[in-house]
């Protein structure tokens, strides 16, 4: 989609994240820093572009929550996290890092909008 008047960003400089866990489940949120850049996020952060997003992680479903009133959304992502706390052997077992490995997908941002995104402003 990306044309003269879109940019291509990641999603870090639209929205922040937050993760928690419990078990195998991961559990990310993703906030809009701005209200303009919540309809952007909300059409193209889609459950199933998140289960392909982590798929060596081999989830075995992606559950999409729209929280419009707080400009947010919330994913529920189950088997992603080697068995949980008690079973991996992975470095970050409460998956702590998944918020951020979510916001470097890329987003397709109309050009008009950039001011809203943090970050540097050259694209």
């Amino acid at each position: 989609m990306n044309t003269s008047n879109t940019l291509s960003l990641p999603l870090y400089r639209l929205a922040h994240g937050r993760t928690g866990d419990k078990g195998n489940r991961s559990n990310i949120s993703v906030i809009a820093y701005h209200p303009l850049l919540w309809p952007v996020i909300e059409a193209q952060v889609t459950a199933e572009r998140v289960a392909a997003h982590f798929a060596a992680r081999s989830p075995s479903n992606v559950a999409r929550h729209v929280l419009p009133r707080l400009q947010a959304l919330n994913f529920v992502i189950d088997d992603v996290l080697e068995g949980g706390v008690n079973s991996a052997l992975n470095l970050d077992t409460h998956g702590k890092a998944l918020a951020f490995d979510l916001l470097l997908l890329d987003i397709d941002l109309p050009a008009d909008l950039l001011v809203h995104c943090k970050g540097p402003q050259e694209s």
